[in-house]
């Protein structure tokens, strides 16, 4: 393995996982609106390269976003999230890293379930931001027209 293998390896071993066994691996829960932000900061801040942004119902992206329309769809997802979760706690969101992640999970705040219990088949979440390009996950429920209104709408800006 010649060092930059090496390099790539340590620095983000999700990149080599499939979509899928990132989508089941290690997540740690957001708890605080102030972490929320940190995240979306520390995102924010790697948008360069580019993050797949998947509503789980509609066909998984092709195409990264990246730049001012990825940090306007991140700040429309957390004005949706602040306004429909409203709780003084997040504790919808989950990554697999807090500090340099690559996969978010963000569960919609008017389909939540049982996601913070244990169950036979836990809920989907609503959207997935990934480094990975997403496989389709066979939603067993398709948004709601509101849903798929919002976003097909943040999509066209």
């Amino acid at each position: 393995m010649t060092n930059s293998s090496k390099q790539a390896t340590s620095q983000s071993p999700i990149l080599e996982a499939t979509f899928e066994q990132a989508f089941k691996g290690k997540f740690y829960g957001v708890l605080k609106w102030e972490q929320l932000d940190d995240l979306w900061n520390i995102i924010k801040n790697n948008s360069e390269d580019g993050w797949y942004l998947y509503a789980i119902g509609e066909e998984p992206p092709t195409e990264l976003i990246k730049g001012e329309v990825f940090h306007s769809m991140i700040n429309e997802l957390d004005m949706l999230l602040r306004r429909e979760h409203n709780e003084d706690y997040c504790g919808i969101v989950y990554t697999d890293d807090l500090k340099t992640p690559s996969f978010i999970k963000v569960f919609d705040p008017n389909n939540i379930g049982t996601s913070c219990s244990i169950a036979k088949t836990p809920p989907l979440p609503g959207w997935i931001i990934s480094k990975l390009a997403p496989s389709d996950l066979l939603a067993p429920m398709k948004q709601t027209a509101k849903r798929k209104r919002w976003w097909d709408r943040l999509l066209k800006k």
